[in-house]
């Protein structure tokens, strides 16, 4: 399972962190269509995540489900090669959704189930691989890049791409997913990553107050955290940022993110499953209000460490938190239908809005609005959140 994570998130290192910059840059979009494209992904997961979810927990396949949606994601990673312009560029990016939207999820889903009587720190340890994949591809693309681009003959033309040759990203993703999808065919298929659920049965978790509510802090603060995190290369590159600048922005975000993540487990025992959340969320309100008052990339870069705490605290937290109040035999259900409202709606919203604010009002705009909403809905989880209650059991 961890080699799992590796190739997944490794894949999604060579692909996220330079998405919207080949977007603005080499297929010469303003940065409000860059917000619908990347809106596309949100939208389309509002649909397939929580069906893939579903298909997963009605057949009890999710070993089979986690390695199908790698290949599919593959192949979407491979066809966005070929995609020329707005329209194109937004069907490929939404035929990669309908995979790549629920490939996390069920990471987790399987995670969760695999290590589920393996002690606390065993779902940290293991999902540590895929930061390490991640960390691994953002740091080795840049200059497998330029060397690709010094035998291609491309070098930079005024007015044109800073990296004309960007997409080679494709099949970097599309190649690390493959690898993802084949590995994951070797998962177990028997014990409680199989357990099924009933016709129906998902009906219950819209009535159990404690993942509702989970949901609408999601969608909040998704909608305050995604946009900005969508806009980051654009946004270093307005302030005067290279590539390489965008790459090394990742450096601080992951070795923080590797220890903080490992020790996951002793976190949640020592501040609970909320403590955990609101320490996500204001550590990422900080971050992006550094970030839109400050022009200068070494603040900028400094303040990139607080994005470890804000995936362990939201990025896992918030489905950690689904895990201990939704049955077993819901486990995919429950993890779709939190990256539907919280990925996808709130995700759809931040990029539009940030899109519009960066657009039309400048740089900064979109980080100084999402720091100030993050950290006022950071001090309100008390009163959003209660104490995760199992929806099955009604024990704490």
């Amino acid at each position: 399972m961890g080699a799992t994570w590796f190739f997944c998130l490794g894949g999604l290192g060579v692909f996220f962190p330079f998405y919207s910059l080949y977007l603005h840059e080499n297929a010469g979009l303003d940065a409000t269509q860059v917000g619908v494209v990347y809106a596309v992904l949100p939208l389309v997961g509002l649909f397939a995540q929580p069906l893939w979810g579903q298909f997963a927990d009605r057949t009890g396949s999710r070993s089979r489900i986690l390695a199908l949606l790698a290949a599919g994601t593959a192949i979407g990673y491979l066809a966005l090669f070929f995609c020329k312009g707005f329209a194109p560029l937004l069907f490929g990016t939404a035929l990669l959704a309908c995979f790549s939207s629920a490939l996390i999820p069920a990471c987790v889903a399987v995670t969760l189930a695999l290590t589920k009587d393996a002690g606390r720190h065993a779902f940290g340890m293991t999902r540590t691989w895929g930061t390490l994949g991640f960390l691994t591809l953002v740091i080795l693309f840049p200059p497998v890049l330029h060397f690709s681009q010094s035998i291609r003959g491309l070098v930079v033309s005024d007015g044109g791409p800073s990296e004309p040759g960007l997409e080679i990203m494709f099949v970097g993703a599309g190649s690390m997913v493959l690898i993802c999808a084949l590995i994951a065919r070797r998962l177990p298929r028997t014990g409680a990553v199989a357990v099924r659920a009933s016709r129906g049965d998902w009906r219950r978790l819209l009535h159990h107050g404690p993942f509702v509510r989970l949901l609408v802090f999601a969608l909040l603060a998704y909608l305050c955290l995604q946009g900005p995190m969508i806009l980051l290369p654009i946004f270093v590159r307005a302030h005067g940022g290279s590539l390489d600048a965008v790459s090394w922005m990742w450096i601080p975000m992951l070795l923080v993110e590797i220890p903080v993540i490992a020790l996951l487990g002793e976190t949640i025992a020592r501040i609970g499953a909320r403590g955990l959340l609101a320490t996500g969320v204001m550590a990422g309100g900080l971050r992006w209000l550094v970030c839109g008052l400050s022009s200068d990339l070494s603040w900028i870069f400094a303040v990139q460490v607080l994005h470890g705490i804000t995936v362990a605290g939201l990025i896992l937290g918030a489905p950690l938190y689904v895990d201990a109040v939704v049955p077993a035999r819901l486990r995919s259900t429950g993890q779709g239908m939190l990256a539907m409202v919280g990925v996808s709606l709130g995700g759809i919203s931040s990029c539009l809005g940030g899109g519009w604010l960066f657009e039309n009002v400048g740089p900064d705009a979109p980080y100084l609005a999402a720091g100030i909403g993050a950290l006022i809905l950071g001090c309100a989880i008390p009163l959003l959140i209660p104490p995760p209650v199992r929806a099955e059991t009604g024990e704490e």
